[in-house]
């Protein structure tokens, strides 16, 4: 069996590298904030929709602010001096080459004021692009005070922008300001041993980190205005920046080897991707990609996770009490809500319980209970249990999920089953198969050091119900002894697992998913252009739980 030193190194203070200073204004990372799924423009919830004009206004203000009319945007503000000189010192003194934002929602405060909020991207030379959001603060002006809050900037007369440090981003404060640092050259990777990982024999996990080729690295980094302490870093890119020494990963270089030889093997020649981490502290313990070297997708794809999302589906109705295993279910070839939803190669189970239907993936068993959940309720169940569509901290880039509100009942249909706008990638599902095997969602880490939250920072989960851990493992467990992840049957232990097949477009090939535990690590595989997932990605995760026991 696997064997592992416990516990994690504390983060090291500071980062020494090269340097722009930027004594105004800066971005961040993505805020943790549910957003709608739409184009936006609309208010939230119960929130009272803002006078259009205001919309107006703020769209107008950010339309300037990106095309570098600094002027205009300023005009639209109610301090138009200090608006300008903090806008224009922000775009040269963080290397940013052109910035786009996007007006996304406009609600109302009081009748008087409204708040727009938008989603910003910021291309910093030689970098990457650093994303944030915030919010506008607008405010009824005058409209006779000379329009500058208005027609004259491009807006609609009435409204100006309400200045303010932290609409340029949230953390921006007279306290606090944002500083660029820059690295060039690679850095010694290693294991969780302390055994260097070298670049040429395990690519994927430099990919991944970063750190070949002398690829440039850099970090935004929030300090205090008058001592330089750093407070935080709010974006990297190209990987972690240690100029003090390696970068100590969580891999295992077993299951790593495991990991890279299986998708060699059994890719044949596809795009495919893997995860593996283990349960009780969430720490990667192998990432791979085919091709490797190439496209992270085991932590930046977003794919729709097919029926590997019945796992939190299930757990959601189950901690609702709105279905029980036993309960009968039927699984008919077809049902239509908005649009005819089918099983795989048109199977049916008549007089199915819920148990056959998880353990043979009747996707339209799963349709039929979408009235047993609210709209926003897989949305909310995902973030609170399993901390998807909230930040991550990896220590490397990742794509955290995205389980967005429904739009109509067609897509709250298609999500209970892990289609529509749902995104994931090997590193959401392998942290959420492991949630379902503990209970207790435990952040992924890949960076020991560099990559842990901040105090305070972080997903925020409760955990799952004892009575439903037992039952999804039950269910999990299952499906390996007699549904359609046999694959792994001849496995030793209590491995459980949960097969998918994600439909990429109606004519063309699916993706072939698959994830799974066993009494130390939660593991997912997913392969694209493939018919099944136990066909797939099946034989990768059988190869690798086999190697490592």
């Amino acid at each position: 069996m696997r064997t592992y030193r416990a516990g994690r190194r504390r983060r090291r203070a500071g980062v020494a590298a090269a340097i722009a200073a930027v004594l105004v204004a800066g971005g961040g990372t993505w805020a943790v904030a549910e957003w709608n799924s739409g184009d936006g423009g609309g208010a939230a919830g119960g929130a009272r929709e803002a006078d259009p004009r205001a919309l107006r206004t703020a769209r107008a203000f950010l339309d300037h602010w990106a095309a570098g009319d600094l002027t205009k945007a300023a005009a639209l503000t109610d301090a138009p001096e200090r608006a300008e000189t903090t806008l224009r010192n922000f775009t040269a003194g963080l290397d940013i080459e052109r910035p786009s934002f996007v007006a996304k929602r406009a609600t109302a405060d009081g009748d008087d004021g409204a708040s727009v909020l938008f989603a910003a991207k910021l291309p910093i030379s030689g970098l990457g692009t650093w994303q944030y959001r915030s919010a506008l603060p607008l405010v009824r002006a005058d409209e006779g005070a000379g329009g500058k809050g208005g027609q004259d900037g491009g807006g609609a007369a009435g409204w100006r922008v309400r200045w303010e440090l932290g609409l340029v981003h949230p953390k921006l404060t007279d306290e606090a300001k944002f500083r660029l640092v820059r690295e060039e050259g690679t850095a010694d990777v290693l294991d969780r041993d302390g055994g260097k990982l070298s670049g040429t024999d395990h690519p994927s996990v430099a990919q991944a980190l970063g750190v070949g080729g002398g690829k440039p690295r850099g970090a935004v980094q929030l300090i205090d205005r008058d001592t330089d302490e750093v407070r935080g870093t709010e974006a990297r890119f190209g990987g972690p920046t240690s100029a003090r020494g390696p970068v100590r990963t969580t891999i295992d270089p077993a299951v790593q080897r495991a990991a890279e030889r299986a998708l060699e093997r059994h890719a044949k020649g596809r795009n495919a991707g893997l995860v593996a981490l283990r349960i009780a502290d969430g720490e990667v313990v192998a990432v791979a990609n085919t091709p490797a070297g190439g496209f992270n997708r085991a932590f930046l794809g977003t794919y729709a996770p097919g029926s590997t999302m019945k796992v939190i589906t299930s757990a959601a109705l189950l901690n609702k009490g709105a279905v029980a295993p036993n309960d009968v279910v039927d699984c008919p070839k077809y049902l239509t809500v908005g649009k005819q939803f089918h099983n795989v190669e048109t199977s049916e189970i008549r007089g199915a319980t819920f148990r056959e239907d998880f353990i043979h993936s009747c996707n339209t068993a799963f349709v039929s209970l979408r009235d047993k959940l609210g709209d926003r309720e897989l949305t909310e169940f995902s973030s609170t249990y399993f901390g998807i569509g909230q930040e991550w901290y990896t220590g490397a880039p990742s794509f955290d999920g995205e389980v967005p509100v429904p739009g109509d009942e067609t897509e709250k249909s298609a999500a209970l089953f892990g289609q529509g706008k749902l995104r994931a990638n090997p590193l959401v599902m392998a942290s959420a198969t492991a949630t379902a095997a503990s209970g207790t969602f435990r952040m992924p880490l890949l960076v020991r050091e560099g990559g842990t939250a901040r105090e305070g920072e972080g997903p925020r989960t409760e955990e799952l119900p004892s009575d439903v851990v037992r039952t999804l493992r039950s269910l999990m467990r299952d499906t390996v002894t007699d549904g359609t992840a046999k694959v792994l049957a001849d496995l030793p232990g209590e491995v459980g697992a949960k097969t998918g097949t994600a439909e990429v477009t109606e004519e063309g090939p699916n993706n072939g998913w698959l994830v799974a535990y066993d009494d130390e690590i939660a593991i997912a595989c997913v392969v694209e252009g493939a018919q099944h997932g136990s066909d797939s990605a099946g034989p990768v995760i059988h190869d690798v739980l086999a190697a490592t026991d």
